[in-house]
């Protein structure tokens, strides 16, 4: 339990900085300087404005310098980070393996509310991500250098013949991030991940379409559901493939 409250506090902790790339990047803005800032009235920043979502609830969500609201994703994406990590660990321990699986899903947090924010995932976040993947394969249990070259291979190979056919369906942003994500999970719990993922965005947006927020022809970000799938996968892509007898 004390190794699982350490990892959702580092969670927290990185959450605050993966706002900061969810932010920056699209934008091709450094992460590193100038320090973090108000949006609104340009005010720099203390460390007491820096505390991960306690900050946003002792201020209620306003700034302290303008009292402008601030955006509720800050405090989500630091929440969605540590109950990740703090899973993560619960599931396997403090390994190389924890290690492994909490950078693929901070990867996966940037690339969903960047895509979300501005409709494009950074090739600064997925190509990375794709050497992430191909390191980390060199020391996980049950991976190798091959499962990883042939799982990013083989799902960015996909992803860019569908979106190839389909005349834009996908972005070369879906085909990216697809590749990373068979770089870290091989190539059959990757092509999962594109089913699960193809599955949730149809689900959401035949909803938004019935209840008229969206039009048929609107486009829709895929990433997200892409990145929702690909963290769930971590923990159940291996169950689900016994379960359709993949494995």
């Amino acid at each position: 339990m004390l190794s699982e409250s350490f990892a959702f506090v580092l969670g927290l902790l990185v959450g605050s900085f993966l706002n900061v790339c969810i932010c920056r990047l699209p934008g091709r803005k450094s992460i590193a300087w100038p320090g973090s800032a108000c949006p609104a009235c340009g005010a720099a920043l203390k460390p007491r404005d820096l505390v991960p979502v306690a900050s946003y609830v002792a201020l209620r969500g306003r700034c302290r310098y303008c009292s402008a609201r601030i955006s509720p994703q800050y405090p989500l994406v630091e929440l969605i980070t540590g109950v990740f990590f703090a899973l993560t660990m619960a599931a396997f321990g403090p390994t190389i393996t924890s290690l492994c699986w909490s950078a693929f899903i901070s990867l996966l947090i940037v690339a969903c509310f960047a895509d979300i924010n501005t409709g494009l995932i950074p090739n600064s976040i997925t190509y990375p991500g794709i050497a992430a993947g191909l390191i980390f394969s060199l020391f996980v249990p049950q991976s190798s250098f091959a499962f990883s070259l042939i799982g990013l291979i083989v799902c960015g190979g996909v992803v860019w013949i569908v979106g190839t056919a389909s005349r834009g369906g996908m972005g070369g942003g879906d085909v990216k991030l697809m590749a990373m994500v068979g770089a870290f999970l091989g190539w059959k719990l990757g092509l999962l991940v594109l089913f699960a993922g193809s599955l949730f965005g149809a689900i959401v947006g035949i909803a938004r379409i019935a209840s008229g927020k969206q039009k048929r022809r609107d486009p829709m970000p895929f990433g997200p559901f892409l990145a929702i799938a690909g963290a769930l996968s971590v923990y159940f892509g291996h169950l689900a493939l016994r379960l359709l007898g993949w494995e």
